[in-house]
């Protein structure tokens, strides 16, 4: 008697089942940010900067003065590095909301509000996170995790200004949410006297202008110039794509040596107080601008032809010089075919 061969499938782990689920969901094309009024009038303010230029440390005082002055204040971190908080909390790390997500799905768990929100005098606070380095796209990670904010809620949240901290220098979409699809009123950017920084501050500029053409409505309220040392190529760019200077925070070893063991200057009764009430208000009232981004040339001319090598004429090359040599011309294997 013949034997009917069965076949037995593979025993497959709840860790290989979790993998192929988390792969089957990355597979799929994610919906679109709900772009809705909020429930109050709640100024939406994206802060934009070259990575390490000191976005992270002006919305935290920022964010903390505001607090003080009585205002209600979201800081959302939407950066992978996720140290936006970290100078707010004392140097210490706070559950990313990409983090906290995927272990709470691996456990049949819904994430909780207080599982990604914290807070300090008055100022809430969460960080969005990334994959780590070849992991994971970091503007897809942004993407989920305000669509996971939708979720909690975030349309009805009752705050006076929610503040999000985003690269400047990163160029892929999801780092451009805010403005390309008016999630926020106004953004405002973070450079410094060097040139990458207003770089990246007159592409903020060019993004903004772009989805303005397409309809946007989002503009540059103005520029944060931090770690000032008074050469003054900020503040000339600033004028230059016509926006305002709201704060110029000086270079100032008293700053830098606070900032690093992650202490808040920006308290009312501080040194520095005065300036963050200043910026406060600035940053409250400035309207949404249309800048006029500048060429790579105009970029330039804000620095000395000595620093930036800004006298440097082009040459072209030869392509006797791409061989190293003499070029010899060989016959061509292109079959040409005659008019029949």
């Amino acid at each position: 008697m013949s034997k009917t061969n069965v076949y037995q499938a593979p025993h497959i782990t709840p860790s290989e089942a979790m993998a192929q689920r988390l792969r089957d969901e990355a597979a799929v094309e994610p919906d679109p940010v709900p772009t809705g009024q909020a429930a109050k009038e709640t100024q939406i303010i994206a802060i934009y900067g070259k990575g390490g230029i000191g976005k992270s440390f002006t919305l935290a005082n920022l964010s903390y003065m505001m607090a003080q002055q009585g205002k209600r204040v979201l800081l959302i971190g939407c950066d992978p590095k996720s140290d936006t908080t970290s100078l707010l909390f004392g140097g210490k790390a706070c559950p990313t909301i990409i983090e906290t997500s995927a272990r709470k799905k691996e456990a049949g768990e819904e994430v909780d509000i207080s599982d990604v929100c914290f807070k300090r005098d008055g100022v809430f606070a969460m960080e969005l996170g990334g994959p780590e380095v070849g992991r994971g796209c970091g503007g897809r990670g942004i993407i989920h995790g305000f669509e996971l904010l939708e979720k909690l809620g975030f349309h009805s949240w009752g705050f006076d200004y929610v503040l999000l901290d985003f690269l400047g220098d990163v160029v892929c979409g999801g780092f451009g949410l805010p403005i390309a699809r008016d999630m926020c009123q106004k953004v405002i950017v973070v450079g410094s006297n060097d040139l990458q920084s207003l770089y990246v501050a007159n592409n903020v500029c060019s993004a903004v202008e772009y989805f303005r053409k397409l309809g946007g409505n989002v503009g540059v309220a103005g520029m944060v110039i931090n770690k000032d040392d008074g050469t003054g190529e900020a503040a000339a760019f600033a004028d230059a794509v016509n926006i305002p200077v709201l704060a110029a925070i000086p270079a100032d070893e008293d700053i830098r040596r606070k900032s690093a063991n992650y202490q808040i200057v920006g308290k009312p009764d501080s040194q520095w107080g005065s300036l963050f009430e200043e910026l406060a208000g600035q940053v409250a009232d400035a309207p949404p601008k249309h800048p006029t981004p500048l060429d790579q040339d105009g970029l330039l001319a804000l620095f000395s032809a000595e620093e930036t090598g800004g006298n440097f004429v082009l040459e072209p090359a030869s392509m006797a010089d791409m061989c190293g040599g003499e070029v010899i011309t060989k016959p061509s294997l292109e079959v040409v075919y005659e008019n029949v």
